[in-house]
């Protein structure tokens, strides 16, 4: 359904954040609160990151986003037991009462974002309530269901942001003032802190803003895809009807928007190259990581443009070929979107040049740390794509009209970390 013109104000029926039980580590059962967190399970794609959590505490909470059993029916049931075991040890207790919960991080740099965590409607994009920007991928929304269905709990919250400065920003900053349940620092230098919220008046005060603004997905496409066919599959109401989310105001709170990075395997860099020649003008960058991603940014400041790297160098490619583009993107979609590098790099370079499908792992992976991505390039002798971040602006005018970008054409950040609180269905 395309929603332009579809402001937050008129929006028939708005966020619905609801309290709930959270599940919460017991901090006296764990060797310390930051050693079972983790990033969300979209972050966390090596395996030695997985390997590097499950050995730092025994009850890391990637034992449950992330089970490493052979077979996608085992993974779930090993999740569902081990968050069984989990329960009847204290490991992870219920709080005694519902609410919502404010939650904060801050970084050495004097980044701030602070935002409410809550079980949250489940609606339809159709609805103008919660816009997605990106599409998803089907094979990774079961896999997720699969692991709800099993545990009955959402594990993780996903982020979504919307500009309200009204009663919750006020809820949120008063309770900021008070001790927190939990305040921690993880080993990337976030410092986390989380404050319960259960005083009628202040929910009151959090439902009635809420209910006038609409929210943007920021992070966590996959997982929202997934309340909803969870939802989907109930004839009846139910716990699954809510989902649990991170809502950031950023009128208080921007934002960071970082680039998702590509890394081709099995596509070295001579043959990316090759491919390329007559299309993109190229040219050989000998400078450092952070010299090569400015010369990207001025670059997308006249058009679309991508650094490519593997083979200890960096290549960028920009201007490309009209007519190319032309044949390539689609016509039937708003200017902005046509423009954007992610619709370029999938719609020209993966699909018609390279002959790369988007959605299989064996072809491609979707990576956030920009070393990472070029040292897994050089390392595998296949092609890192290095993207520029898109402006949230963008991104939020391009959800508004109904419009999806490609899937992984933005970071958004600082995302929440796991393990803090869950939301169990049946407590």
């Amino acid at each position: 359904m395309n929603t332009a013109g579809h402001s937050e104000a008129t929006v028939r029926r708005g966020l619905e954040l609801t309290p709930f039980r959270g599940l919460r580590y017991d901090p006296d059962r764990v060797g310390s609160l930051a050693a079972v967190t983790s990033p969300p399970y979209d972050v966390v794609v090596r395996p030695d990151g997985v390997h590097h959590l499950q050995s730092a505490d025994p009850h890391n909470i990637v034992r449950l986003i992330l089970p490493e059993a052979g077979t996608p029916s085992a993974r779930t049931e090993q999740a569902a037991g081990t968050l069984r075991r989990w329960l009847a040890e204290g490991i992870l207790t219920a709080d005694p009462e519902p609410g919502l919960y404010v939650y904060e991080q801050r970084d050495g740099d004097g980044l701030l974002q602070r935002g409410v965590i809550g079980a949250l409607r489940v609606s339809e994009p159709s609805e103008g309530v919660v816009l997605p920007h990106e599409d998803v991928m089907p094979p990774v929304v079961a896999d997720r269901a699969a692991l709800m269905r099993a545990t009955r709990t959402n594990l993780e919250p996903l982020l979504l942001t919307y500009r309200g400065d009204g009663g919750t920003a006020e809820v949120v900053e008063r309770t900021a003032e008070k001790p927190p349940l939990l305040s921690t620092t993880t080993e990337d230098g976030f410092h986390h802190r989380l404050w319960s919220v259960t005083d009628p008046d202040d929910l009151d005060r959090i439902r009635t803003d809420l209910a006038q603004h609409q929210a943007l997905i920021a992070d966590g496409h996959h997982r929202w895809a997934t309340y909803r066919l969870l939802r989907a599959e109930q004839s009846a109401p139910s716990p699954w009807d809510y989902g649990l989310v991170l809502l950031v105001d950023t009128a208080r709170y921007p934002l960071r928007v970082r680039a998702i990075h590509r890394l081709l395997h099995g596509l070295p860099v001579a043959d990316a190259l090759a491919a390329v020649e007559g299309l993109f003008r190229v040219r050989r960058l000998e400078v450092p990581l952070a010299e090569a991603l400015e010369v990207l940014a001025d670059a997308t400041c006249t058009g679309n443009a991508f650094l490519l790297a593997g083979d200890g160098a960096f290549h960028l490619l920009d201007h490309p070929d009209p007519d190319l583009l032309a044949r390539t993107i689609p016509a039937d979609r708003p200017a902005a979107w046509r423009s954007l590098d992610a619709t370029v790099l999938h719609a020209a370079l993966l699909d018609h040049v390279w002959h790369i499908p988007e959605d299989s792992p064996a072809h491609i992976a979707y990576i956030h740390d920009t070393a990472a991505t070029v040292a897994k390039a050089e390392r595998d002798g296949g092609t890192a794509v290095l993207m520029h971040p898109v402006r949230e602006e963008v991104v939020r005018d391009l959800a508004r009209q109904g419009v999806t970008m490609p899937r992984k054409s933005t970071s958004f950040g600082p995302k929440p970390a796991s393990g803090l609180v869950l939301r169990a269905l049946e407590i």
